[in-house]
């Protein structure tokens, strides 16, 4: 009994165990890793990915999956750079950007909930759906031209204390996320929906009224590595988040979130967003082509998923 008790915190602890593995042995490769500057530089591009991921890790749980996150990226900062370009205030620009991401996350919860689509499918639709506005309301053309505010400027490259304000913003949605999933009522409903969402019914708890708010948290999370990228690019582009969608799940899935749902904790997805920003930042530094990062990426993904089966 207690051998195995071992055996599953071992588990449990996998990812962090792989995180420090991997940093250890990219840091005797190349020298150049282990620098403050690089750190500071590797949590900052991570934090892109991590809003995602955090986001995902709530529609994860609850047995769904988004794959319309890269889409809804793109259309929330394509109207906040219009929005600034216009002359609105930068501040009113990004608050409407967040809560543009929160109705794209709506539409797709609904479509889940509602219409009794699979996520897979509903998600599918609007992935396309949102790229398709992005392009037609773009002309395909980025927006570039978006005035030198402070607050523009901030967001994406500004500091507090010498720690770029990504890094710091990061961290405190992760204790957000933590605290909303671990300690209230809506985080335990998330579990029971995605561990057995009839036995939850059963139980008092509105299945569809849950998924819906895991959906517009994972949009207005999309809306949020957007508003980071375009205060770090200074334009909007109409390719913005291509692709984001699959590093949010290979973080949340090496984080050992099952893709099942019901089980999974949101540090775990933390630690699966460093995996994938050390692996990313590693390979680049030392030389490797961007082919063979994704075939390296994709290997890694897959050791995460049959652990999880296995487990």
């Amino acid at each position: 009994m207690e051998s195995n008790k071992l055996i599953n915190k071992i588990q449990d602890l996998g990812a962090l165990i792989a995180l420090i593995g991997l940093v250890l042995v990219i840091s005797i490769i190349s020298p150049q890793f282990r620098t403050i500057d690089n750190f500071l530089s590797l949590v900052r591009q991570s934090s892109i990915n991590g809003f995602i991921a955090f986001g995902m890790t709530c529609v994860i749980l609850t047995g769904g999956i988004d794959l319309s996150v890269g889409s809804t990226l793109a259309l929330s900062t394509a109207f906040c750079a219009s929005f600034i370009k216009g002359g609105m205030p930068v501040g009113i620009a990004m608050i409407l950007a967040l809560l543009i991401g929160v109705g794209c996350g709506l539409v797709s919860g609904t479509l889940v909930t509602k219409g009794r689509l699979q996520p897979f499918i509903a998600t599918l639709i609007t992935m396309t759906v949102y790229r398709g506005i992005t392009m037609i309301f773009m002309d395909g053309k980025p927006i570039s031209g978006l005035g030198d505010s402070f607050l523009l400027k901030f967001v994406g490259k500004g500091s507090l204390f010498g720690i770029p304000f990504p890094v710091i913003l990061f961290v405190l949605v992760f204790l957000l996320f933590f605290f909303v999933l671990q300690k209230t009522v809506f985080g335990r409903r998330v579990y029971a929906t995605g561990s057995n969402a009839e036995s939850a019914k059963l139980s008092g708890v509105n299945i569809n009224k849950t998924k819906l708010i895991t959906y517009a948290i994972s949009g207005g999370m999309a809306a949020l590595s957007g508003l980071i990228l375009l205060s770090r690019l200074a334009s909007a582009q109409p390719t913005l988040g291509n692709g984001y969608e699959l590093d949010a799940i290979a973080s949340v899935a090496l984080g050992g979130t099952s893709m099942n749902g019901g089980r999974g904790r949101i540090w775990g997805t933390f630690v699966g967003v460093l995996i994938i920003a050390v692996l990313n930042n590693g390979l680049n530094i030392m030389g490797v082509s961007s082919y063979y990062q994704s075939v390296v990426k994709g290997i890694v993904i897959l050791i995460a998923v049959l652990s999880d089966r296995k487990r």
